[in-house]
């Protein structure tokens, strides 16, 4: 990497802290009946769009090249968009997922594998 590329660890913290807030507003919002966070449309039918989950979707995605780049990872952002490829129909719904993903951050288990190789939800 060309160090005029380097990016500042602090820099890295501010994103990583930006990101971890936003989401954690999100998971809240969806854990209560709002849909659209781990889907862009989660009824398959027109629906309003929610920009800070689009804004989030979007977040992580650019994230990770970012931090690849640097050898650093986001547990948050990396489980995050593991479950925005969720949508089996015998998959849990969203409401279901953020619940369990506020349950798993609370509990500091984000980023390790969970007990018994069972799914977190």
């Amino acid at each position: 990497m060309d160090p005029r590329d380097e990016i500042d660890p602090g820099q890295f913290a501010m994103l990583t802290g930006t990101f971890r807030d936003q989401l954690l507003h999100c998971l809240e919002e969806c854990a209560r009946g709002r849909r659209g966070l781990f889907t862009i449309d989660p009824t398959g039918e027109e629906s309003p769009v929610w920009p800070e989950a689009e804004r989030l979707r979007e977040l992580a995605v650019a994230m990770q090249p970012v931090l690849s780049q640097a050898g650093e990872r986001d547990a948050l952002c990396d489980e995050f968009l593991d479950l925005c490829t969720i949508h089996g129909e015998s998959d849990p719904g969203e409401r279901k997922l953020a619940r369990a993903f506020l349950e798993r951050i609370g509990k500091g288990e984000v980023g390790a594998p969970a007990e018994g190789g069972k799914k977190p939800w």
